[in-house]
């Protein structure tokens, strides 16, 4: 079921300190550093061993004790004898007929496949936590450079705004209105600058470790509807494919074997059962033989064999094994309930997520043709204002335009490409092979 129990991308060029780190490298110091993907595979690692303990109690067992006393006997306070006594004893058992331990095996095998479904999903969730994180410190690198560029052009406009009014070419309101936009610009830009630490920080906090620079997204994001194209096939996928979901089928069937091992409670128990038991007396025996006024010992062994096929059955237990019954059912039907949810979340997930991804495909496209039309726009509005035919608020609102324009194109890029790692989660499909065809996409 699981095809990422082991870091398998390790192979990949380990990062230097000084130099920018790409999306794979940062994915593979996530695997080893990463608190919560650590937590989820001890979880699993624990919840591994419930198959054990349940095939056990199908098992023979075997139990030996032993025990070695001294004795002393005492008659009116003197001391008449003293010996040592050993006893030893085994008994092997072996379930005949236990039809309450069998389901409980099965649940058994239920749970620890389940955990094992959830630590495969927990294993593509970080690739998609990962990208998310990348991202997110590239996206806010973006805006700052973009809100850095805003602000740089803006005050130049004010100096020249101050300028033209110093030799009488403009009104003071073209100063004041060029003031107005630098100081929300640096606004803005202060308001980024924060929001870049705290996404290195979240990133930092994935690895364990600070990060200095990082690859930036290239040019060649070729941007183009998710295959297959239809909706519902991608439904069919998550159906099949999703972890969350095979967890949720699997302890839904361990809630049923849970519901008939309690059910099986009231019927006859089987076991066969062989015992074993040994002891030894070394008692001294004062009415025979005397020697130096000590008696002599005389051991004393017996030993039992027992073979024996015992047989139990529940009549009345004041009603607890029928309200244990009652129980268990009542949990595998809400179990079933939570199952069903839990198939319609993700149907939900992939039918949004395919509906974002065809989105963004056309939003990138429209945010591509909206740089080029603010940049002509730009041009024109700075010639304008060259010539007196535009003012200076015309020409601040172009700058604010194209810059906003570019940042819009960037955020879009993003978003996609996470979409369609989101996407591919949904149905159960992401790889790290995903990571990798990103990751040719950085510079």
């Amino acid at each position: 079921m699981n095809n990422f129990k082991k870091p398998l991308f390790l192979v990949f060029l380990v990062s230097f300190s000084l130099q920018s780190e790409n999306l794979l490298e940062i994915y593979n110091e996530a695997l080893e550093n990463d608190p919560t993907f650590k937590a989820a595979e001890y979880s699993y690692l624990a919840d591994k061993e419930i198959v054990v303990q349940g095939r056990a109690a199908l098992l023979p067992s075997l139990t030996l004790s032993g025990s070695t006393n001294w004795n002393e006997y005492y008659q009116d306070k003197q001391l008449q004898q003293e010996y040592n006594s050993f006893s030893s004893s085994a008994r092997l058992s072996q379930p005949l007929f236990r039809l309450d331990s069998w389901f409980q095996y099965k649940q058994s095998k239920s749970l620890t496949n389940a955990a094992e479904a959830e630590f495969a999903f927990e294993q593509q969730n970080l690739l998609v936590r990962t990208a998310e994180l990348y991202f997110g410190v590239l996206r806010a690198i973006d805006n700052l450079n973009a809100a850095i560029s805003e602000e740089k052009a803006i005050k130049k406009q004010l100096d020249q705004a101050q300028q033209r009014f110093e030799v009488g070419l403009s009104a003071i309101t073209g100063v004041q209105e060029a003031q107005l936009a630098y100081d929300l610009s640096k606004a803005s830009r202060i308001s980024i600058e924060g929001k870049l630490f705290s996404a290195r920080e979240a990133l930092n906090a994935l690895i364990g470790r600070e990060i200095f620079s990082l690859d930036e997204l290239g040019e060649g994001l070729l941007v183009e509807v998710p295959t297959p194209t239809s909706k519902e096939q991608w439904v069919d996928l998550a159906l099949e494919n999703n972890y969350q979901l095979k967890a949720a089928y699997l302890r839904k069937d361990a809630a049923r074997n849970n519901a008939r091992s309690s059910a099986s409670n009231h019927l006859p128990k089987i076991d066969i059962v062989g015992s074993k038991s040994e002891s030894e007396t070394n008692q001294f025996n004062y009415e025979g033989f005397n020697i130096d006024g000590q008696g002599i010992p005389v051991p004393e062994v017996t030993g039992r064999r027992n073979f024996a096929i015992q047989f139990s059955m529940p009549i009345f237990q004041g009603g607890a094994v029928n309200s244990r019954r009652k129980q268990a059912y009542s949990e595998y039907e809400r179990t079933n309930e939570n199952t069903l949810f839990t198939q319609r979340r993700i149907i939900q997930e992939v039918r949004s997520e395919f509906s974002n991804v065809l989105t963004l495909v056309a939003n990138v496209t429209a945010q591509k043709q909206a740089v080029i039309s603010a940049t002509s726009a730009l041009e024109a509005t700075q010639v304008g204002y060259k010539v007196g035919t535009r003012n200076i608020v015309d020409l601040l609102q172009a700058e604010k335009n194209l810059y906003s324009a570019e940042k819009n194109l960037a955020n879009a890029k993003y978003d996609y490409i996470l979409s369609n790692l989101k996407l591919a989660l949904a149905s159960g499909t992401i790889t790290p092979g995903d990571l990798v065809r990103i990751n040719s996409l950085l510079r």
